[in-house]
């Protein structure tokens, strides 16, 4: 015979257990934007110090190196997933903060330039950035509608677009396809950010070993470090060219 077991005790159970994956997903995902946040920092810190030093960023950041520093934030997220799941705690961090100082030197003459000019514009890139991001990484952690149908058209909208801003970089130099370019990337990033942050929610599994939470943990602010740096950027490069 089965055991009886009184409902109250029962639908108790079921709210602790689920209140018990409620707080380990919260930790899970505060864990998340503290290394996204850190890695910010980072590379804050990264930009100033080449910015302080001119001949060192000329060497570095511009010319062939550029192309160089932006092959290789490309190669580094595309291979980030095998480096960080693979289990080895010290890769999977190197490689989170190699992507932050990568970034860092690759726009200091950017922000070099844009400090020179009107410093106001960092600062109101940066909330600008911070408020969109923070709106639309709630969004995507609230809502309950399946973003993952738009997975693939993020893919291939990000692919057209870093294509067209390379050769626009390198054949055109066109204020105004700069201009467009930059909003829509915005527009993507924003609807990146909402989709990236589900998929990091949902990859939360309460019974997780350590390492692969840890792993799960950079892996999420890896992805959403990427498109806030790249939100940044974007409507820096707005703001700037409306300052025109």
């Amino acid at each position: 015979m089965a055991e009886y077991q009184d409902p109250v005790l029962r639908n108790a159970g079921a709210r602790t257990g689920t209140a018990e994956l409620d707080q380990g997903l919260r930790s899970y995902m505060l864990k998340v934007y503290n290394y996204m946040s850190l890695g910010i920092a980072f590379t804050a810190l990264i930009t100033l110090f080449m910015a302080a030093n001119p001949g060192l960023m000329m060497a570095v950041a511009t010319g062939p190196m550029m192309w160089v520093l932006f092959i290789g934030i490309l190669g580094l997220g595309f291979m980030a997933p095998r480096i960080i799941f693979s289990g080895n705690r010290v890769m999977a961090q190197a490689s989170f903060w190699v992507y932050a100082a990568l970034w860092g030197v690759l726009i200091s003459p950017m922000v070099a330039f844009y400090l020179s000019v009107d410093p106001t514009l960092i600062f109101r890139a940066f909330l600008i950035t911070s408020v969109t991001f923070a709106s639309m990484s709630l969004l995507g952690y609230t809502t309950k509608r399946d973003l993952s149908p738009f997975a693939t058209f993020f893919f291939m909208a990000a692919i057209g677009l870093l294509i067209a801003i390379v050769v626009n970089v390198i054949f055109f130099q066109s204020t105004l396809m700069s201009l467009v370019t930059s909003g829509l990337v915005v527009l993507l990033f924003a609807g990146m950010t909402a989709w990236e942050t589900q998929t990091i929610k949902e990859l939360y599994y309460e019974g997780d070993t350590a390492v692969m939470a840890e792993s799960k943990s950079i892996f999420g602010a890896f992805m959403l470090y990427g498109s806030f740096v790249t939100l940044f950027i974007h409507i820096l490069n707005i703001l700037g060219i409306m300052r025109e």
